[in-house]
């Protein structure tokens, strides 16, 4: 089959926010807009998998980036169907030889600390031995650029909080950009929309508003992209797996100031320091 072989799907993507009424500290009544959590439970061929809570702005995507990036599926044209339906809050996805042979993998899970919970099946940590990521190139100028060109973008954080964003990332453009309650989530269905359209990492730079944990650099390790950059920290398991697989991580990532803790040499410092400041007395 082609490598752009598209499963049958529904488009069963929902608004991300809905207006409720809240009282102001001068005792106004005022109507906001919140983040509209729902539950999804993935099943596998008959089998439940995994519920996720999700804004459900782009259900299909997100279901088949978790197949994905947990190693259950390997190739997309073993998925004939993804079926979501709210009014059950399930995403059904038949395979088309429905082996099963994914069920060994999913008798040992670890659940992660990403917003409202990730996991990780199977030998998710043995399969990344096997992943060298090819350093990627970029200026430092050309960081500052794409931290400005993101500030377009966090539509639903803006009006109503409470979520996390992500963004695929080309140079200075952004190539998709995904909000959901949890990270880990966003991450997911941009690794659906790369499997689906047949999209290359191994040029791309990883975006995301959360923190840099383990379970971040597996996901963007899988999906073959050698740069992550984060308004947020990281951690120490977070920092090891993007030394042992090579990705270069930033974080703390705002305006005109990052810090990078792996991949430095693979950096352009093509911006002059302020004056005043030196390289050994700037501290974060």
């Amino acid at each position: 089959m082609s490598s752009l072989y598209r499963p049958e799907m529904t488009q069963a993507g929902l608004p991300p926010t809905r207006a409720v009424t809240a009282v102001d500290e001068y005792q106004n009544i005022r109507e906001q807009d919140i983040a509209d959590e729902r539950p999804l439970t993935i099943y596998l061929d008959r089998y439940e998998v995994v519920t996720l809570m999700t804004l459900g702005t782009q259900p299909e995507l997100l279901t088949l980036g978790y197949l994905k990036n947990q190693g259950l599926i390997k190739n997309i044209e073993d998925i004939k169907s993804i079926q979501v339906d709210w009014d059950v809050s399930a995403a059904v996805v038949t395979t088309i030889s429905e082996n099963n042979e994914w069920l060994e993998k999913m008798k040992n899970r670890t659940v992660t600390t990403g917003c409202g919970q990730g996991t990780i099946y199977g030998d998710i940590m043995e399969q990344l031995e096997d992943i060298k990521l090819v350093p990627l190139k970029l200026k430092q100028s050309d960081i500052y650029t794409l931290l400005k060109n993101l500030n377009a973008y966090n539509d639903v954080y803006k009006t109503a909080g409470a979520v996390h964003g992500c963004a695929l990332c080309h140079g200075t453009q952004i190539i998709t950009f995904m909000e959901d309650v949890g990270r880990h989530n966003a991450v997911d269905a941009i690794a659906g929309k790369m499997w689906l359209e047949g999209i290359n990492g191994n040029d791309k730079l990883f975006y995301t508003t959360g923190r840099l944990t383990s379970e971040m650099v597996i996901k963007v390790a899988q999906m073959g992209i050698p740069a992550l950059l984060s308004r947020s920290g990281i951690t120490q398991m977070g920092l090891k797996l993007a030394q042992d697989v090579g990705v270069t991580m930033f974080s703390r990532a705002q305006g005109k100031h990052f810090l990078i803790y792996n991949g430095s040499e693979h950096i352009e410092f093509d911006t002059e320091l302020p004056p005043k400041l030196s390289v050994a007395n700037v501290k974060s």
